[in-house]
């Protein structure tokens, strides 16, 4: 408990810092294009784009998915989850990197090495903060209004951050001391994409089926944050109406954490010694 306590602290005091280095990193990234930053405008709509060609106009074009609020176009339907994924995906990888990459340049600085995940973190913020506010006209633009049940998303939102904090300092301390565990991570983000309620409605075609196999996946916490964040913009369950599985997620997040700081405690005097 007290690994996971000062690994808490360091994020306190260190995050104005987390979000000059993410700021930079974001700059950086793009300083070589003709366009600059305006890629972290330009990426997430071309995109969302893509997705609304395909699913919008093309072999959904004609589907609706019935929701708490009514039958909605597919494509809205879908982007809810889809849009939380383009931050999940490159996350769970640059996160569980972010020690590895970044060791040598702040080795000889006065910044803790759990910050680095958070870095990551922020970094990939800012294209989702951008998609969400094209996704929010999206659902004004197709004849859906913010209602009092989209405060929820913020409860997500909260939870996403969590969890990834959690998961990349976990992953970032396993992939200096094992480097296979990084392709590993790769290849199971791709899986998870066909195993998370993205662009299809795990819940409703497996519940009555295949209930163990719904109960499995279901096990998985960024479940329970992509189903979240649909259930908010389309008025479904308030996330207390389902308390075993709430009580689950944050369980299952904090031992995750707690893990994770023990581990990141243990290791990081000699993360240099393992590269």
């Amino acid at each position: 408990m007290n690994a996971l306590v000062r690994i808490l602290k360091e994020q306190a005091t260190s995050f104005s810092l987390i979000l000059r280095l993410a700021a930079y990193e974001t700059k950086s990234k793009y300083q070589m294009n003709y366009l600059g930053v305006l890629w972290q405008l330009l990426n997430p709509l071309i995109q969302m784009l893509a997705y609304w060609f395909v699913f919008g106009i093309g072999i959904r074009k004609s589907t609706d998915v019935v929701t708490g609020i009514g039958e909605v176009p597919f494509i809205i339907w879908m982007l809810a989850g889809l849009i939380p994924w383009f931050f999940i995906s490159p996350t769970i990888l640059d996160g569980s990197n972010s020690v590895y990459k970044r060791i040598n340049m702040v080795a000889k600085m006065n910044f803790p090495i759990s910050s680095l995940p958070s870095v990551a973190i922020v970094a990939n913020l800012f294209s989702y903060f951008v998609m969400m506010v094209i996704y929010i006209v999206a659902l004004i633009a197709s004849g859906i209004y913010p209602s009092l049940h989209w405060i929820e998303y913020i409860y997500y939102f909260i939870c996403m951050v969590i969890f990834m904090f959690a998961f990349s300092l976990f992953n970032s301390t396993i992939s200096v001391l094992v480097r296979d565990y990084q392709f590993l991570l790769q290849s199971v983000t791709r899986l998870l994409f066909f195993l998370l309620p993205i662009f299809w409605d795990i819940a409703h075609q497996l519940g009555k089926e295949h209930p163990v196999l719904l109960t499995a996946i279901k096990l998985n916490p960024l479940f329970y944050i992509l189903d979240g964040f649909r259930s908010s913009f389309f008025d479904g369950s308030w996330f207390f109406e389902d308390i075993t599985y709430t009580l689950y997620f944050w369980a299952f997040t904090l031992l995750l954490l707690t893990v994770g700081s023990v581990l990141h405690m243990k290791f990081r005097d000699r993360f240099v010694d393992f590269l």
